[in-house]
């Protein structure tokens, strides 16, 4: 569904992606990790297109990126991007967002009034929903960009950091199961940046790590045991992947650590 071909991105004259190839297959949730830094807000950038790279290209469920005014716009209809921190409207309501975005993507009017509202309670936001996204909290807003994003439909979605900005525990738990439907049941294929290694754990097929703005992994949990030489969890595994002294750091700050 999207193949990223020998990507190079830089920041003025810092490299920020260095030659990166990766392929998510469709119906798959991919889960991109790595450290602060290292380019996973970059690569979702490139796969969304907003952010061209300096080298290679992407292609999108056989259309190339950029290649034609056509091609472009046909991709567009098919992806929806939502990165760390959204833009939402002062002035409307998280009702009008949600219908909006919707339409935007030509979804049917009928079924997607009926789609928003059963976003909105699923969400917690049906007492606020007609209120101005102005007044709400950090953790509302980011509910109404997740509900804005997932009402277009799209068969791929792209996330930068879906499980930050504020999200309280009823909508981290939402939005996992609203995932992994749309994986399962739908065949939506999903990209999603995040730091946080159980929710990358219990939710994604395959996971990419980046390091020094490199693809040093991208397979399953097993597979990344074997490569890592850990049978551990996905946090263990990663520091062995990533950060190898990380463990070793650890024990020597309790190792001085005054009896």
């Amino acid at each position: 569904m999207i193949d990223v071909h020998h990507v190079t991105v830089h920041y003025g004259i810092r490299p920020v992606l260095r030659d990166v190839s990766l392929h998510v297959g469709r119906g798959q949730l991919v889960a991109l990790m790595g450290p602060n830094g290292m380019g996973k807000s970059t690569l979702m950038g490139v796969m969304a297109g907003v952010l061209w790279p300096v080298k290679g290209s992407v292609d999108v469920n056989g259309k190339r990126r950029r290649e034609s005014e056509a091609e472009e716009l046909a991709i567009r209809r098919e992806v929806m991007y939502l990165p760390a921190e959204p833009w939402l409207p002062a002035a409307g309501s998280g009702r009008e967002w949600v219908l909006a975005v919707g339409r935007v993507y030509g979804v049917d009017d009928e079924r997607l009034m009926d789609h928003a509202e059963r976003l909105l309670e699923l969400f917690d936001l049906s007492a606020r929903a007609d209120s101005p996204t102005s007044a709400y909290s950090t953790g509302q807003r980011k509910k109404i960009a997740l509900c804005g994003a997932l009402a277009a439909e799209t068969p791929i979605l792209l996330l930068d950091e879906p499980f930050a900005g504020g999200l309280d525990p009823s909508g981290i738990l939402a939005l996992k199961r609203v995932l992994r439907h749309r994986v399962e049941r739908d065949g939506a294929t999903v990209v999603m940046a995040t730091p946080v290694p159980e929710l990358v754990e219990e939710l994604a097929d395959r996971i990419a790590v980046l390091r020094d703005g490199r693809l040093v992994a991208c397979d399953d949990l097993d597979g990344l045991r074997r490569l890592a030489g850990c049978d551990g969890p996905l946090d263990e595994v990663y520091e062995r992947l990533v950060n190898p002294q990380s463990v070793r750091n650890i024990e020597r700050y309790f190792e001085g650590r005054p009896a």
